[in-house]
C-alpha cells in the first residue's frame, strides 16, 4: 500500500495535488451519467453538494461529481481519470457524475492534454484526491459515532462500523467532512485491491456524441455573438500589405471588416505561440454564410517577408529560430535535402570506433527514407469563443493547452490574466493542432476590435493552408558487415525543414559496439508542430523498414534479429544514456509474435513486423496484407503494447485501433506539398485520407499484464505501424519502399 503525503491544509492540499500532477488528459462537457441513463433516473439530483477538494464534490444524497481537470479530444480521459479518483474514494460508479473542468491553475494545475502524459502524470495526484476525501468521510463517521477512525471501513459509497453496526452514506456524513483538515498522509491501494481500474467502462459521452448534443467547441452559443472569419496570406513567405473592405462592408449582415496583429512587438514567444501568419483581415457578421459571401468581396494585397530571427522559449528551454524570406516549394526542399544529407551532420552519438569498422566492412548497406509534411485535418477544423467586456474576457474553444496562450492574450489585449475565464469543451480531434492555440488568440482580439461577442470559425480550407504541420524528414540509414555477414557497425543521419527527427540513444543504440547518429536541419518560414507522436512518426518507419532489410541480409527472421540485438542491449549494454527498457522491448515482439502465429503459411498473405518506443511505452505490430489488381488490402494487425497498468482497456483498446488506422492512412497516402509558398492541396477533394474500405478488416490489441504506473498510450501505437506497412508491403510485391507515401497513385474522386 502506498502511503502519500498530503501537506497540511484544505486548500493546500488542493493546490498541491493538482500542481504536482502537470498532467495531460482529459475534458467534458455538463453533468453526465456514468450509465446510459438521465441523472434523474439513476438519482434524485441532491439538495446540496460539499466540496471536499477541487476534484469532487459529494451531494447530500450520495451522488458524486467528480471534475475532469484536462482538455478531452477522443481518447476517453473524461471517462478514465474520474475512475482513479472514483477507485481510490470507492464509491459505486453508477453513483459518479462528471463535470469537465474550466480553466484554474491554482485548482487544477497544468491542464495540458498532449504528449501521451495526462493519466501518467495524474495517476497519483487524482488518486489521491480520492483518498484524501474517503478518509475524511471516514474521520467524520467516527467523530458523529465517537469510535476509532481506524474501525470505520468504507466500500460502495456506504460507511460501516462492525461492532456498533452502525452504517451511513456518504452523503451522511459530507457536510462534517467538508470541514475537517486534511489528512497530513492517506494510503493508496495495492493493484491487487482495485475494482474498478483494470475494467472497462463505456465512455461516458458516447450516447451524447452519436445523438449529436452540443459539446465540442463549433456548438458554442452565446446570445448576441457574431460569427468572424480571416483571409490569410495565400502562401508562407507573404505578409499584409493592405486591404479595400469597402464591398465586403456593404454585403448583408456584416458588422466589420478589421486587421489584427496577433503579438505585440517585442513579445518572447512560448513553445506553443507558433502562428503561420500573426497579420490576419477579419470579417464580422451575423452568419456563417453572410460572412463566407462577403469574404469573397474583399480586396486584399500581400508583400513578401523579411527574413527575421525570434528567440522562443519552450519545454527544451531557449531556441533561436531562423525564418528565412522567400517562397518555398517542395521540389526546391528535396534537392536541398539531399545536398545536406550528403555532408558530414552533427555528431549527436558515437559508439566504439563506427567509421573504422565501415572502412573494415566486407559490404555495406545504405538506404535512404524520406516523408512529406502532413496536415493535421482534425475532424473539427479550429474555432474560438471570445467576448472580452472592458477589463473582463470569457474564452471557450477546443484547446490542448489552455495555459499556453494566456501569455500571448494577456499581452496583446492588455488584460490581466485574473480577469480571463476559459471554458474547455470537448474537441473534435487534436493530436498536436490545438496544441497551438492562435485561434483563441485572434478571437479574443476581434471580439476586442468590434465590442462583441464572437466565434471566429476557420473552413476546412483555411485550417488545412494555414498550419501547423508536421514536417518533411530524411534519414540516411547505413550497416556494416563482416565477411562473415555480421553486422558491426549502424550509421544514422537524419534530418529535416525545419527540425531534426533524431532520437540518438533510442533502439538500436546500446546494441551495438559501433554506432553513429548525426543530425541536420534546413530553416524554413513554413510553420510547423507537434503531430501525432511528434518525430516518432518518422524515425520509426525509416528504423523498422531498415532493420528488416538488414535481418534480410544475414539471414535472419525479423523478430529474432531484434530479439538478438534487445538481448545484447540488456545482457551488456553499450553507453549509459540508452533511454529504453530492453526486457519491455523484447516483451511486446514476444507477445505479438505469439499473438499473431507469426509463422503462417498462407502465401497469398504478407507480413511484415515493427515495434518502436515512445512516450515511456511500447508497441509492436504484424500487419498482414493481400493484393488485389495491384491495391494493398490490409486484412489484420496484431498488436501488442506495454504501457504499465491499464485503466480502462476498452477505451486503450479503441486508441490503438485509432492509431493504426491513423497511421496506414498516412503511410498509403498522407502528403502535402508546397509550390512557391502555396501548399497544393486544400480540401479533402485533394488531400486523401484513410477510408472505411481502406482500414484493417480486423485489429487484435493485446496488453502485457504488469504493475508498472500507466505510461503513454495515445501516441505509442502510432509510429510504428509505418514500418510494418512498409515490410508487408515489400513481402507482397518485392518492392522496398523509401519514400512515403506508399501509395502515390490513387487519387481522391471530388
Amino acid at each position: 500500500m502506498t502511503v502519500i503525503k498530503t501537506k497540511f491544509g484544505r486548500r493546500a492540499f488542493i493546490k498541491n495535488t493538482s500542481l504536482a500532477s502537470g498532467g495531460m488528459i482529459l475534458g467534458f462537457n455538463l453533468l453526465a451519467s456514468c450509465k446510459d441513463k438521465t441523472v434523474e433516473e439513476v438519482m434524485l439530483m441532491p439538495k446540496e453538494w460539499f466540496e471536499i477538494n477541487s476534484y469532487l464534490k459529494i451531494g447530500d444524497n450520495g451522488l458524486v461529481t467528480i471534475y475532469t481537470p484536462n482538455p478531452e479530444f477522443g481518447q476517453n480521459i473524461r471517462t478514465s481519470m474520474p475512475m482513479l479518483v472514483a477507485e481510490e474514494l470507492d464509491v459505486d460508479w453508477q453513483s459518479v457524475l462528471v463535470e469537465q473542468a474550466p480553466y484554474h491553475k491554482e485548482n487544477f494545475g497544468f491542464q495540458f492534454t498532449g504528449g501521451s502524459q495526462g493519466i501518467r502524470r495524474r495517476w497519483e495526484s487524482l488518486r489521491t484526491a480520492g483518498a484524501t476525501a474517503k478518509q475524511m468521510l471516514r474521520q467524520a463517521a467516527a467523530q458523529n459515532w465517537q469510535v476509532p477512525v481506524e474501525e470505520i471501513t468504507a466500500e460502495s459509497g456506504m460507511l460501516h462500523h462492525t461492532s456498533s453496526e452502525k452504517s451511513a452514506g456518504y452523503g451522511e456524513m459530507a457536510a462534517l467532512a467538508a470541514t475537517l483538515e486534511v489528512p497530513e498522509v492517506v494510503k493508496l491501494k495495492e493493484v491487487k485491491d482495485f475494482k474498478l481500474i483494470g475494467k472497462s467502462h463505456k465512455n461516458i459521452d458516447a450516447k451524447d456524441i452519436v445523438t449529436g448534443k452540443p459539446m465540442f467547441g463549433m456548438d458554442y452559443q452565446k446570445e448576441g455573438m457574431l460569427i468572424a472569419m480571416v483571409e490569410h496570406p495565400p502562401a508562407f513567405g507573404l505578409t499584409l500589405s493592405s486591404v479595400d473592405a469597402e464591398e465586403a462592408k456593404a454585403m448583408p449582415g456584416i458588422k466589420d471588416v478589421v486587421t489584427i496583429k496577433s503579438y505585440k512587438d517585442g513579445f518572447e514567444k512560448g513553445g506553443f505561440d507558433t502562428n503561420a501568419f500573426p497579420e490576419l483581415v477579419a470579417i464580422v457578421g451575423n452568419s456563417t454564410w453572410e460572412v463566407m459571401q462577403a469574404r469573397k468581396k474583399l480586396r486584399v494585397e500581400w508583400k513578401p517577408i523579411t527574413a527575421s530571427t525570434e528567440t522562443v522559449k519552450g519545454f527544451r528551454g531557449e531556441e533561436t529560430k531562423n525564418i528565412p524570406a522567400g517562397l518555398e516549394s517542395s521540389t526546391n526542399h528535396k534537392v536541398q535535402m539531399a545536398a545536406l544529407a550528403a555532408k558530414p551532420g552533427k555528431i549527436v552519438r558515437k559508439d566504439g570506433k563506427p567509421v573504422a569498422a565501415f572502412k573494415k566492412a566486407a559490404k555495406v548497406l545504405e538506404r535512404t527514407y524520406s516523408a512529406p509534411f502532413l496536415a493535421h485535418n482534425t475532424m473539427e477544423p479550429l474555432n474560438a469563443f471570445a467576448f472580452v467586456q472592458g477589463n473582463k474576457v470569457k474564452l471557450a474553444g477546443p484547446m490542448q493547452i489552455p495555459s499556453s496562450m494566456l501569455p500571448a492574450i494577456t499581452s496583446s489585449l492588455g488584460i490581466p490574466e485574473e480577469n480571463i475565464e476559459m471554458d474547455i469543451p470537448r474537441m473534435g480531434g487534436g493530436f498536436g493542432r490545438k496544441a497551438y492555440g492562435h485561434y483563441v488568440l485572434e478571437a479574443a482580439l476581434i471580439s476586442q476590435k468590434v465590442n462583441s461577442p464572437v466565434k471566429l470559425i476557420y473552413t476546412r480550407e483555411d485550417d488545412m493552408t494555414n498550419g501547423i504541420y508536421r514536417p518533411t524528414y530524411q534519414a540516411t540509414y547505413r550497416a556494416a558487415f563482416d565477411v562473415d555477414n555480421n553486422l558491426t557497425a549502424l550509421h544514422v543521419k537524419a534530418g529535416g525543414i525545419p527540425e531534426s527527427p533524431l532520437f540518438a540513444n533510442r533502439f538500436p543504440a546500446g546494441a551495438l559496439d559501433n554506432y553513429l547518429a548525426e543530425e541536420w536541419s534546413i530553416d524554413s518560414n513554413i510553420t510547423i508542430g507537434a503531430f501525432r507522436a511528434p518525430r516518432s512518426n518518422f524515425m520509426a518507419g525509416a528504423e523498422q523498414a531498415f532493420l528488416d532489410e538488414v535481418a534480410e541480409t544475414i539471414g535472419k527472421d525479423p523478430i529474432q534479429f531484434r530479439l538478438d540485438l534487445l538481448k545484447r542491449a540488456k545482457e551488456n549494454p553499450v553507453g549509459e544514456e540508452n533511454d529504453y527498457d530492453a526486457d519491455r522491448y523484447a516483451g511486446v515482439l514476444e507477445l505479438v509474435r505469439e499473438k499473431s502465429g507469426w509463422k503462417q503459411n498462407d502465401e497469398n498473405v504478407h507480413r511484415g513486423v515493427s515495434a518502436y518506443f515512445c512516450h515511456n511505452s511500447y508497441a509492436a505490430h504484424i500487419l498482414d496484407v493481400t493484393m488485389k489488381e495491384g491495391t494493398p488490402i490490409v486484412q489484420k494487425v496484431c498488436c501488442a503494447i506495454d504501457c504499465g497498468i491499464v485503466v480502462n482497456p476498452d477505451a486503450a483498446k479503441n486508441m490503438a485501433e485509432g492509431a493504426i488506422t491513423d497511421g496506414i492512412g498516412n503511410a498509403l497516402y498522407g502528403e502535402l506539398t508546397f509550390k512557391d509558398g502555396v501548399p497544393q492541396k486544400n480540401n479533402f477533394h485533394q488531400y486523401q485520407m484513410i477510408r472505411s474500405s481502406d482500414a484493417p478488416k480486423e485489429i487484435d490489441v493485446h496488453f502485457v499484464q504488469n504493475e508498472i504506473e500507466p505510461t503513454g498510450m495515445g501516441e505509442p501505437p502510432f509510429p510504428p505501424i509505418f514500418g510494418a506497412v512498409a515490410n508487408a508491403l515489400y513481402k507482397a510485391t518485392g518492392q522496398r519502399h523509401y519514400e512515403q507515401p506508399f501509395v502515390k497513385e490513387k487519387q481522391v474522386v471530388g
